[in-house]
């Protein structure tokens, strides 16, 4: 078998370590010639832990970053409301945490090194162009000329995905939900052992523990009234403080601590989850560009993990046009659940309503994320 991964992030390279591990020949290309990620830290709930583990690099995760029990809520001004205690997932080593940060270039170069030690074919600066269906395989263009033919293509370029425009067209787009998220890199508080948010008019701020002297510290907020979805790059370390002048508690003296604009992430809340399937003939959609979630979870990166690991099983166990089916039955109800609960949380957090329950839902959730796969 010859398996062309379109996209080289966290979908993408976890397919290709995941695939190589079972002897399949497999291409991946990066648009992107550097190879470098955009993005300050990422939250490693226990199944994603339990993922990482089936490729062989949780020990690695949990080394380069900083392990979690859980969560702790607070109102806006700091006043602790309670702890959430994650259980650990079913088959998750007792060694592992429940729950980790690590900053997201670390994540990053841990799975570049599998891919490339795996021999992996790793080509930079070029995508796919074109895409032919044939009745046992997919003739591909690239956007350098070359040609090349695959048993099976996988699209994980993410959510603004290529490969999902040209197989599935253009209709087909992303969501924006009304919310931001703002990110920024600090000096880890010496009393952060899990993950801190705080609930305000707006949305609701954070820190999570990327290292032992690292932490991030996030917004996730409907814009005030008439302020732009962006602000201009020169002011945004300014423009996050001011957003969180709401925040009482240890925020005040963080919020002070963002001054580099540079190091300031700020991006709109899109979402999208592609109606079944996710495949036409031997092209199959994973991670973002079948179903991108809002952070409110924290489970968009596990769940493309998860994808990677359920779609070398598949491929191992049955023909292709087999392996895609049993691929969707086991991922799109789990995937679909994360994605909506996700969303819910954030229209609450835009919209209060007497009945609403984050928490409930979040615990709802992460259960059924933390099932078996």
């Amino acid at each position: 078998m010859r398996v062309l991964v379109v996209g080289g992030g966290i979908g993408g390279l976890s397919t290709a370590i995941a695939l190589r591990q079972r002897g399949v020949d497999v291409d991946v290309v990066e648009i992107n010639p550097k190879w470098d990620v955009y993005g300050v830290g990422i939250i490693q709930p226990g199944n994603a832990i339990r993922a990482m583990d089936a490729l062989g690099l949780a020990d690695a995760c949990i080394a380069a970053g900083f392990p979690m029990k859980g969560a702790r809520m607070h109102l806006g001004d700091g006043t602790p409301l309670a702890d959430m205690d994650f259980e650990r997932p079913p088959g998750l080593r007792e060694e592992l945490p429940v729950m980790s940060g690590l900053r997201r270039p670390a994540l990053h170069h841990i799975l570049q090194s599998a891919v490339l030690a795996s021999d992996a074919d790793v080509r930079l600066g070029l995508t796919v162009a074109s895409l032919v269906q044939l009745p046992d395989g997919v003739e591909v263009t690239f956007t350098d000329g070359a040609r090349g033919r695959y048993d099976l293509v996988v699209g994980a370029d993410g959510i603004g995905s290529l490969v999902r425009t040209l197989v599935f067209g253009r209709e087909l787009r992303p969501h924006y939900t009304g919310q931001i998220c703002w990110r920024c890199n600090l000096p880890r508080l010496p009393e952060l052992d899990r993950l801190w948010m705080f609930i305000g008019a707006r949305g609701k701020a954070g820190f999570c523990p990327l290292s032992p002297s690292l932490m991030y510290i996030l917004l996730i907020e409907k814009p005030p009234p008439g302020a732009p979805d962006r602000a201009p790059k020169e002011r945004l370390a300014a423009v996050f403080r001011e957003r969180l002048e709401e925040f009482g508690g240890p925020i005040v003296a963080a919020r002070e601590q963002i001054v580099d604009d540079d190091e300031v992430i700020v991006r709109p809340v899109d979402t999208i989850v592609v109606p079944p399937p996710w495949h036409r003939g031997r092209v199959v959609l994973i991670g973002d560009a079948a179903h991108a979630t809002s952070p409110h979870v924290g489970q968009g990166a596990a769940q493309a993990v998860e994808d990677a690991v359920v779609l070398a099983e598949e491929l191992a166990r049955r023909e292709i046009a087999d392996a895609v089916d049993a691929f969707m039955a086991r991922r799109y109800e789990r995937c679909k659940l994360v994605v909506e609960g996700s969303a819910q949380i954030g229209r609450w957090e835009m919209e209060p309503a007497p009945d609403m329950d984050p928490a409930g839902v979040t615990v709802a959730v992460t259960n059924a994320a933390s099932a078996p796969l």
